[in-house]
């Protein structure tokens, strides 16, 4: 429009009278310029509606894009939180077109979150007068933010495949677990503050922890809305429903596993990548100095032979050490043991005597103890946060929280687990099958609690199932048992979960089953169910009353407990090379 104003400012101030036929050419250039202005204005009037349109587009799409995130927040716990977050993010319309879109958008603002914790924690180690107990805290912390970072990025990887890489069910196990494992990592953090000295330590990280432990449980919410509704569509369109993977033989081999292969596996002559001696005769004198010698991130099995031996040390396979296996020479025979202990000033995450991280971790013929005592309380014997890790024949001994099922998809067969106080305690998805569990004399005026389980969240694909094994008591507790009453489990966690089923349970288990945590905390919302057990203590008539306990009594509902539906083992269990049985 500039150029017309100066177009028309000229033919006015020439202050010349007109001539005819300068009036004639003046009037063509008034005409030609009243078109030009005309269809400037048209252009103008056009750009305008342009705009409009494009302005009006981009509002279409942004409605569209908070009604997604709105109908996939519906399904969450904390639904303000989960839309107010997405929908305030920069080019929400170009970044949300679908339910996955919202939970990639929640996992990426969760990540923030997760980074802005780490800081948290790095400014506090500075702090002056800090106990050990508070340091060691606090780097336990650092460790599960870490861990968690890892568990955030894989399930962004997995969702960018989704849904074709994968089958829906396994896609859908691999998602709920990790962010199951995210969601634990926060509440373990927070558990190592527990203490009288350490509240105010807690009370600075205590808002930070939670808020990503809302926005996780808000990503797993809206993961399993998105892959139940896929799962039960594609149902419907193959008229069928989805049968799980079936690898095993009734022998509980892979039916393609000739029977020599078998016995060879069966066998612990397995080849050995490192040997570990105390007497200095193989690679390594530690299993610690082994773990450290073994590749990173591998996606072949590095297995380390440990000789017969008791090796006092504290060993950690980090989660950058990958499909790492211990194999002893039998458990009576090879011995890591240690001693560290909540009341000398250790945290119950850093007091385990083996902590397995590294996903793929197998063990074989060992046991795992920590010798601290019934007065020391929390001491761990096996701390376990490796997903697909399984344990044969192993041995886990030791008082107050002996085996430690952190986090992940676990399997234990055939093993020994002994203690006093919550001596199988943690949030995994762990199933033990044909194991002995034995109750042992705790210290005065203690219970027994076989379990309790830390589940604290509805949508967590966790909990403890025990299936085929015997529970009882050792040799010190059974002529005392009557002073000291032992209970199958308490919740540890609001929405605590442990089956045991098809198990011989012996009476040394309270007529009651089950103990309280604290008051009536959790015993609406806990999930204790029993099925089809035998022995002196497995009678039901005298249990508890709570409404989260319940006794099952179809086969049907027994399934979704056992290995193959619980912990996804058809697609993996085989690979161990350990025998196991997928079904009831």
């Amino acid at each position: 429009m500039t150029h017309l104003k100066h177009f028309f400012a000229a033919m006015s101030d020439s202050g010349r009278p007109f001539s005819i036929s300068k009036r004639k050419k003046k009037l063509a250039l008034v005409a030609f310029a009243s078109l030009l202005l005309v269809a400037a204005v048209i252009g103008v009037v056009a750009g305008v509606n342009s705009r409009k349109e494009i302005s009006g587009s981009e509002a279409l799409k942004a409605s569209t894009s908070h009604a997604i995130i709105k109908s996939s927040c519906s399904s969450t716990f904390y639904p303000d939180l989960c839309f107010s977050a997405i929908a305030s993010l920069p080019e929400v319309s170009k970044k949300v077109r679908s339910k996955k879109d919202v939970i990639v958008a929640s996992l990426n603002l969760t990540t923030t979150a997760v980074e802005h914790n780490y800081f948290t924690v790095k400014k506090l180690l500075k702090r002056k007068g800090l106990s050990e107990r508070e340091k060691t805290a606090l780097h336990d912390c650092l460790d599960m933010i870490d861990e968690t970072l890892d568990e955030l990025h894989k399930a962004e990887d997995d969702l960018n495949e989704y849904p074709n890489k994968k089958s829906l069910s396994q896609h859908a196990d691999d998602l709920k677990t990790l962010m199951s494992a995210a969601i634990t990592n926060q509440e373990s953090c927070l558990d190592g503050f527990s203490h009288d000295e350490d509240k105010k330590i807690r009370e600075v990280l205590l808002a930070g922890e939670k808020h990503v432990e809302k926005m996780c449980s808000n990503a797993l919410a809206m993961i399993k809305n998105m892959t139940d509704t896929d799962i039960a569509n594609e149902a419907k369109l193959t008229g069928r429903m989805l049968k799980e993977e079936t690898l095993a033989s009734g022998d509980g081999w892979p039916a393609w596993l000739s029977a020599g292969d078998r016995r060879l596996l069966q066998s612990s002559s397995v080849k050995a990548d490192a040997v570990v001696a105390a007497d200095g005769s193989g690679n390594y004198k530690t299993v610690a100095a082994a773990v450290a010698a073994a590749p990173e991130k591998s996606s072949k099995r590095f297995v380390i032979r440990i000789k017969a031996g008791v090796y006092r040390e504290n060993v950690e396979v980090p989660k950058k050490k990958t499909n790492i296996m211990f194999v002893g020479d039998g458990r009576k025979n090879t011995i890591i043991t240690g001693s560290r202990n909540v009341k000398d000033g250790s945290t119950t995450f850093h007091s385990a005597t083996v902590a397995a991280v590294g996903q793929g971790f197998l063990a074989r013929d060992i046991t795992f103890e920590n010798t601290a005592g019934p007065e020391k309380h929390q001491a761990v014997a096996l701390r376990v946060g490796a997903d697909l890790s399984a344990f044969y024949q192993c041995d886990m001994i030791a008082y107050q929280d002996t085996l430690y099922v952190h986090s992940n998809r676990q399997f234990y067969i055939n093993c020994f687990i002994a203690g006093t106080v919550d001596f199988i305690f943690g949030n995994a998805a762990a199933v033990l099958q044909d194991c002995d569990i034995h109750a042992r004399k705790p210290g005065s005026g203690q219970k027994n609690m076989v379990t309790a389980q830390g589940r604290t969240d509805r949508n967590q694909n966790t909990g403890i199932v025990i299936q085929k094994c015997r529970i009882d008591a050792t040799s010190d507790l059974k002529p005392v048992k009557s002073s000291f009453p032992t209970y199958l489990g308490r919740p540890w966690k609001e929405y605590s979960r442990t089956v045991v089923m098809q198990s011989a349970i012996g009476d040394v288990i309270n007529p009651a089953g089950w103990h309280e945590w604290n008051g009536n905390f959790a015993l609406n919302t806990l999930e204790y169910r029993e099925y089809s057990n035998s022995g002196a203590g497995a009678g039901t008539a005298q249990r508890v009353k709570w409404k989260g306990y319940k006794v099952i009594t179809s086969e049907s509902e027994a399934l979704q407990y056992t290995p193959s539906r619980f912990i996804a083992g058809a697609s993996w269990l085989s690979s161990t090379t350990f025998p196991f049985s997928l079904e009831l």
